[in-house]
This record gives C-alpha cells, structure tokens and sequence, in this order.
C-alpha cells in the first residue's frame, strides 16, 4: 500500500476549494506519517481514546477532525484541541462541546450532521428537525461552539443516481440554512460529504470536504 502515492492521487481529483479529510481510525500511527510526508495535515479519528494516544503521539501541527457519533461524556477529552467536530446530532451535544470549549477558552467549529442516507441506522437530524432547531434559536447564545456547516453520509448503495441525489438534498439544505440563519457568518461555508467510494459525485454536488479512508490507507485494521 502505497500511501503517498494514494494522497496524490486523491488531491489531484478534488478542485480548488475542497479539502481531504483523511480518515486515519484503526490504522495505526505509521500510516498517518506516510501520509503527513506527502504533506497531508487533516486527519479524521472516531474514536476519542483512538485519538488522544495520536494526538500525543504525532506532529502538534496536525488537525485533527472528529468524524464520528460523539457522545457527550467524551466531549471534554478532545475539547482542547479538536480542529473540528462533524457529527453534531443534538442540541444537547452542542451545548456541551460549548460549556467543555469554554472551559479551555476556545472555539471549537463544529457541524451539523444530516441524516440524508435512506438507512436508518445512521445518525443525525432530520432536516426539519434540524429546522426546528435553529428556529428555536438557543444555539445562538452558545459562544464557543462555531456552527460551520453540514455533513452527511450518503447511502451505502450502487446506484450513483440515488447517492448523486442525497448528496443534492444536502447541499440545497445547506443553501437553505445559509440564507436563512447564516446569511452573514462567513464561518458557515463547508460542506462535509463523500467517502472513498463516492467522493467524485460529493464533488460534483458542491461538497468542501470529503472524508477518504480506505483508498488511502487499505482496508481498515478492526
């Protein structure tokens, strides 16, 4: 597995404006340093033991993304040095990596994850209760959380035309939520979707972000 090479191979596909998350979860430190030598500098963890022991580990300029379900009895752990959290699913997770950043003087970007994929095992917020969230307005006093944007995944499927239209319903979401809550938060801008497996379409629709596991590093070491 050549990992720099699959790096390279990976940015050459994705425009200006997009960035790579390279998810890193059970692949062990000697990876994410084949892929920090070609010059990658975003990693994604899940774990929040998994990625403390890397955050210790590994060069202190590496930004770190919590890509994965984040319970609120964990939050205090990263809180100190998480670059981003993607998969805010409640109000009540956002309030506490608010009251946990506040805590380190900080403020921790974050965004809101999306169930748009027809499993339900995934998590997130419908879109209208999403809606009813920020209608309601509490998160507007929560100083030291950013709200950033949106994630979702995308079904896990062959049919491109079904991914190619969760991937849509998510971007005119995000549109939506722009002109209506953040039409004048330059920090509302990303747009997190698209895995190993479907980040050409994620790009397609206007994602900034993408999330590539296994096309850089292998199949994961469970």
């Amino acid at each position: 597995m050549d990992i720099q090479a699959n790096i390279k191979a990976v940015l050459s596909e994705l425009p200006a404006g997009v960035r790579l998350v390279a998810v890193s979860k059970f692949h062990p430190n000697e990876a994410i340093e084949a892929a920090y030598a070609a010059g990658q500098r975003i990693f994604g963890e899940s774990k929040v033991q998994e990625l403390t022991e890397k955050h210790l580990a590994l060069p202190k300029d590496i930004e770190w993304h919590f890509i994965g379900h984040l319970q609120t009895n964990k939050v205090k752990y990263i809180a100190p040095y998480i670059a981003m959290i993607h998969a805010v699913d409640s109000f009540r997770l956002l309030a506490e990596i608010n009251r946990q950043a506040a805590k380190v003087n900080r403020v921790i970007p974050c965004l809101l994850e999306i169930h748009i994929a027809a499993e339900e095992s995934k998590y997130g917020f419908t879109f209208d209760g999403c809606r009813s969230m920020l209608r309601e307005g509490d998160w507007k006093e929560l100083e030291n959380v950013s709200v950033c944007g949106v994630m979702g995944m995308a079904t896990n499927t062959d049919n491109e035309e079904q991914i190619k239209k969760e991937f849509e319903s998510l971007r005119h979401f995000f549109d939506e939520l722009k002109s209506e809550y953040f039409l004048h938060d330059d920090r509302f801008k990303e747009i997190s979707m698209g895995m190993s497996h479907d980040y050409p379409l994620a790009v397609k629709a206007g994602c900034t972000l993408v999330r590539v596991g296994s096309k850089i590093f292998g199949d994961r070491n469970y």
